[in-house]
């Protein structure tokens, strides 16, 4: 593509002279405008009491951001509300946790506007714009009722409710007829893509094409499969780099001559980490010998602490954390690790590579970068052996892992068993054919991919 990019999201990434993009997003992001340049559009994250019309523009590193603010109504009511306790459990199949406010509703589409109206000033006529997830489903009706003519692309990070799910939603078509605005609608799995049609079929009525085009009286939408990747060759080389390295020396001496477990994930009900937590006691339970042989690193940085569903799984996971530990630690050993930090890129690779089994079982996961991360960080003489659910979209690519159903506490902690003694020749025979396929459709090439789909949409 030569047309000039307009990326939107809710939040940006800003990377600083000499640093690297960090996140599936940041990277594919960072490298469409460095070629073929443009902006990246999101909200500033600082509340304000009285928001100006016009976005603010920065410039770092070659690189356009533009940003606007919001007011703390609007941040309450669009993103943590609507957005993350409306959205977020709905199309994470929660929907226990869904808590619709019509005022929330309304906002978020307010907030919509705000942004169209933000974007529309910058524009080119021959611009792209790509629209990215689920706080910004709206957003292309929204620049189409202000004239924009451009091309409009929307990526969904996260997975599409089946049709009975999100027809529970108050107001629902009001929410996802907007979605055919876009010329191009993006999905991280063929699951989510047919979910998609048949909601908009159904409810919709519209027509859909053997090609996944969705059809009405007033346009037509394409829709197309797009697994997001990870940077493979910066892990890989990552890999490399730490392999001697203090840090790694530091948790062998820390970890002695037991085998590591790890977990990275980000503080979120979604995850599944209690259910996780107990198949690992279920594993010290059922093959008391692994007892003071084995010890799961979980990290999980808190996120969204304002959302009260969050602060609740906090709870809940430090309490089974405390609970296994204080049932089943012995003097000279902790059966869990669970640290409630982030860490840097660099760190993470280390605790992936000095880890021989890596466990990602979320409940429900649009696709879930760690689990390919956690891949692309291992040593290839000796790799380790992913634990995957099957409920993560990484499940459709990374088919050498041992996929497992997260519910099920006793398969999960099964699967936990055989990978402690799986032989170095399976090991290596799984890790090269998952290798194959993070290198093949890494980070670059689902950015590609995307835009050149959209590129070749109807006019």
């Amino acid at each position: 593509m030569t047309s000039r990019l307009v990326v939107v999201s809710n939040r940006l990434a800003v990377v600083r002279e000499g640093e690297s993009p960090v996140g599936g997003l940041a990277v594919a992001v960072h490298a469409a405008l460095k070629d073929q340049g443009g902006i990246w559009f999101g909200r500033s994250g600082e509340t304000v009491a009285t928001p100006s019309s016009a976005a603010t523009i920065t410039h770092d590193d070659h690189m356009t951001y533009a940003t606007i603010d919001l007011t703390r109504r609007e941040h309450n009511e669009y993103y943590s509300g609507f957005a993350n306790s409306v959205l977020w459990p709905l199309f994470h199949y929660r929907m226990g946790l869904v808590d619709y406010r019509r005022d929330d509703f309304d906002s978020y589409f307010r907030v919509n506007q705000r942004f169209a109206r933000g974007i529309i000033p910058l524009l080119q006529p021959d611009d792209t714009i790509w629209v990215h997830d689920y706080h910004l489903i709206p957003l292309g009706q929204e620049l189409r009722r202000e004239g924009v003519t451009q091309k409009i692309g929307f990526f969904l990070h996260t997975p599409f409710p089946a049709e009975e799910l999100a027809a529970i939603l108050p107001r629902h078509a009001q929410l996802f007829r907007p979605m055919l605005a876009y010329d191009l609608v993006g999905f991280q799995t063929e699951g989510d893509r047919s979910a998609f049609l048949h909601y908009m079929q159904s409810e919709i009525g519209a027509e859909i094409g053997s090609d996944g085009t969705v059809q009405t009286p007033s346009r037509t939408t394409q829709t197309g499969v797009f697994p997001i990747g990870i940077e493979t060759s910066e892990i890989v080389a990552a890999g490399q780099k730490v392999k001697s390295s203090p840090k790694i020396r530091r948790i062998r001496r820390e970890i002695s001559d037991r085998t590591m477990i790890i977990g990275v994930d980000r503080l979120d009900y979604s995850k599944g980490l209690v259910e996780r937590f107990r198949a690992f006691e279920r594993l010290l339970d059922v093959y008391p010998d692994e007892r003071n042989r084995v010890t799961l690193m979980q990290i999980a940085p808190p996120s969204r602490t304002n959302v009260r569903s969050y602060r609740q799984i906090r709870r809940e996971l430090e309490s089974a954390a405390s609970e296994i530990n204080g049932r089943l630690a012995d003097f000279d050993w902790v059966p869990i690790r669970y640290i409630n930090r982030s860490y840097g890129q660099d760190d993470l690779v280390a605790f992936y590579r000095s880890s021989p089994i890596g466990l990602v079982t979320p409940l429900r996961d649009g696709m879930n970068l760690v689990a390919k991360e956690y891949v692309a960080a291992q040593d290839p003489e000796n790799p380790g052996v992913l634990v995957l659910s099957r409920f993560a979209g990484a499940a459709r690519e990374l088919t050498g892992a041992l996929i497992v159903n997260p519910f099920d506490t006793d398969e999960v902690a099964e699967a936990i068993r055989i990978a402690l003694h799986m032989p170095l020749e399976d090991r290596v025979r799984r890790w090269k054919g998952m290798m194959e396929r993070l290198r093949r459709q890494d980070v670059h090439a689902w950015r590609r991919q995307f835009l050149d789909a959209l590129a070749a949409t109807a006019t």
